[in-house]
């Protein structure tokens, strides 16, 4: 059984088209404050796809957008041992005087649907606020790290950095724009969405003073080995001058680094670049192997948050959709009071890092969880043995959970490296 979305009373559910982006900008400025004109928001590119984008407006008054909602087709997201069909939730708004009445609920149902319509057996989002979308059955998969370092912070040496050569540009959709398509979309870290769409690619590469924070131009920096490019780095610096002279920083925004020799090219320039005193990453795995090449990581002052979280909308999908790092065979017993038709007791067969199978059955259960922890474990960045240590997971057969823990696990952590 699947629960159709329900639309509170004096309420109806619109689909939105881009004549209507006006009122979508509004709604988001009541949504989320800012000290931008509505005026210099319109003249940004838009990153919605509107065919996936829907509002709730009042029934008698239609004209009035009070939420919205729409997400991002992320069509080949990498997940443990492959890649698979996501739906990347986004722009979810309701405006302050309509809360409290039901609106995100009916969004995220209508949402639901719409995943399941499309054959999306895995939501990914932001959470603006935590405390949100745990209810909903999202969990936490993969978290981030965001590290400021001095200039001249000392790297171990990494074989092969000598043959890489980098290069430094004015960052251009004309000149960069298929460069950092491949390169990102090339990357195989679970959760690694990419910009699939040209309204995504459009809004990553527009460089409105809007957008900088008061920093310079996006600047580019190329590595490149025998002629090829091989990874890079997007960054912005900012001047700034002091009693003892410059104390100028830089902000990260991307850096692609498939491999050691890259990634100590493209890091040593950065931390050696002239009037500057610090460097701040960008968003950051938390196994980035920026962390075993400083020679003194302490130095590396940092922050650690949630990053993405994800719902499991279609069950066998989603687990038949990813590898397991261990064989396994296992009967879980999930909840699910969103989409009960994911309730219920699933054997799930692997092999290692091979064929899976996934069918309900009537066997006892081995282990007992919500849907939402199942979320948190699957892109092998949050383990069953410690949810299960916050009492979130239940084993219900001796060593089940051991064994399914490190098969759930994954060499490579999971992160997005830009917000959605």
């Amino acid at each position: 059984m699947f629960v159709m979305a329900s639309i509170p009373d004096g309420f109806d559910q619109i689909s939105l088209t881009p004549d209507r982006l006006r009122d979508v900008l509004e709604l988001d400025m009541w949504a989320f404050p800012t000290s931008d004109s509505l005026e210099e928001l319109l003249a940004l590119p838009s990153p919605l796809t509107w065919e996936r984008t829907r509002g709730l407006v009042r029934s008698e008054r239609p004209e009035e957008l009070v939420a919205l909602h729409s997400s991002y087709p992320f069509g080949n997201c990498p997940v443990p041992g492959g890649r698979l069909k996501v739906a990347g939730l986004t722009w979810v708004g309701v405006h302050p005087q309509w809360r409290r009445r039901g609106l995100l609920r009916t969004m995220i149902e209508t949402h639901f649907e719409d995943c399941r319509d499309r054959g999306e057996p895995v939501s990914l989002l932001f959470a603006a606020e935590p405390a949100i979308y745990g209810r909903f059955g999202y969990g936490t998969c993969a978290r981030v790290l965001n590290l400021t370092l001095g200039r001249g912070a000392a790297l171990r040496p990494a074989p092969g950095a000598a043959e890489v050569t980098v290069r430094v540009q004015k960052l251009s959709a004309e000149l960069h724009g298929e460069l950092v398509a491949t390169l990102h979309g090339a990357v195989d870290r679970p959760g690694w969405v990419t910009r699939e769409t040209p309204e995504l690619k459009a809004v990553w590469f527009d460089d409105s003073p809007l957008l900088r924070d008061g920093r310079e131009v996006a600047r580019i920096m190329v590595a490149e080995r025998d002629g090829e490019s091989v990874g890079y780095a997007v960054f912005r610096r900012k001047g700034k001058w002091g009693p003892a002279g410059p104390e100028g920083s830089v902000r990260l925004r991307e850096v692609v680094a498939p491999d050691a020799a890259v990634a100590h090219a493209l890091w040593s320039r950065l931390l050696d670049l002239d009037l500057t005193i610090e460097v701040t990453s960008g968003m950051l795995a938390v196994d980035d192997p920026l962390l075993s090449l400083l020679v003194d990581v302490r130095a590396a002052r940092g922050t650690w948050q949630d990053n993405t979280w994800l719902r499991v909308i279609d069950v066998p999908a989603a687990l038949a959709g990813r590898r397991y790092q261990a064989g396994l065979d296992v009967v879980l017993e999930l909840t699910d009071q969103l989409l009960p038709d994911n309730a219920g007791r699933w054997r799930l067969t692997a092999e290692p890092f091979g064929a899976v199978t996934v069918e309900r059955t009537g066997q006892p259960a081995d282990l007992a969880l919500d849907v939402r922890e199942l979320g948190a474990a699957y892109l092998g960045g949050t383990s069953l043995t410690e949810l299960a240590a916050a009492g979130l997971v239940t084993e219900l057969t001796p060593g089940s959970l051991l064994r399914s823990s490190v098969a759930f696990g994954w060499p490579v952590a999971p992160v997005a490296n830009w917000i959605f």
